[in-house]
């Protein structure tokens, strides 16, 4: 069956859509995607608190790690990007609704609430 002429402007106009989707995607700036704290804000803080500590009524009742005690602190960053990914107990996994980027950002995040002791 042959394209009537109307029907492949739409698909040159949708083709145009996708490609300044795509490039609106890469090119905007930083401020303009989530931040890591926002991430955390979003993903990680009604269990583990805006500063870490685990002293939400989610994280008492799950046993929320404090990010600032030494035995959080001292894993690995293969090991919290791992729990992060996976999920530990009562914590679900996030590998499949946050990229590994934001997960090794979440990550980064946490070292900084061990220097806040």
């Amino acid at each position: 069956m042959k394209a009537s002429h109307g029907s492949s402007i739409w698909v040159t106009v949708l083709g145009c859509l996708v490609s300044l989707a795509l490039t609106l995607t890469v090119v905007l700036p930083a401020s303009a995607q989530e931040s890591t704290e926002q991430v955390y804000m979003r993903q990680c803080a009604s269990c583990h608190a805006a500063d870490g500590g685990g002293k939400t009524p989610a994280g008492k009742r799950t046993g929320a790690r404090d990010f600032s005690l030494d035995k959080v602190q001292n894993q690995t960053d293969a090991q919290l990007i791992e729990i992060t990914a996976k999920g530990k107990k009562e914590m679900p996994g996030y590998a499949k609704s946050l990229t590994d980027k934001q997960i090794k950002d979440l990550v980064a995040y946490i070292r900084t609430m061990g220097k806040k002791k």
